[in-house]
């Protein structure tokens, strides 16, 4: 299974990337992560949003490998602690098929995603910048396949 993390938003800072970077490589072979940035259109002060928001989402959907089972990152998604989460890997694992995780751009997701998305998934009651999203993502991701694994690195 390759999980891939479709965000809105690109030319990350050096720190995101790093981060990003040092969890996705951790990964098993078996639970590779691709990150696909989508370019976050300019908001201009009197700016659409409502627009700019679906074109951001149709961008998304147009980059969802196909036959990819959708999750939508979203406030008012499911909250999960990291057992749930080693628990939804297996699951998704256990579909056959690659994962697209969904991040929308500053003003969320359009409705198009979230009808798209199999399921949404809230990271925290918290608002976090949209490239802190990556490495959260990325660290409870290995955090799940080490739990899954036996690896001492997630102690709870």
């Amino acid at each position: 299974m390759q999980i891939h993390l479709l965000c809105i938003g690109n030319r990350m800072p050096d720190w995101v990337s790093s981060a990003y970077d040092d969890y996705a490589k951790r990964l098993p072979a078996h639970c590779r992560l691709n990150c696909i940035e989508i370019p976050a259109m300019k908001r201009p002060q009197h700016a659409d949003l409502a627009k700019i928001t679906q074109t951001e989402g149709d961008a998304l959907l147009a980059n969802i490998p196909k036959g990819a089972y959708c999750i939508a990152l979203d406030e008012k998604g499911q909250h999960w602690s990291t057992k749930e989460v080693s628990q939804q890997l297996t699951r998704w694992q256990a579909l056959g098929c690659d994962v697209a995780l969904l991040v929308g751009g500053p003003d969320g997701l359009s409705d198009a995603v979230r009808v798209r998305a199999q399921q949404t998934w809230s990271l925290s009651a918290l608002t976090f910048p949209h490239p802190l999203v990556r490495v959260i993502l990325a660290e409870q991701l290995y955090r799940a396949c080490s739990l899954l694994s036996g690896h001492p690195y997630h102690r709870a």
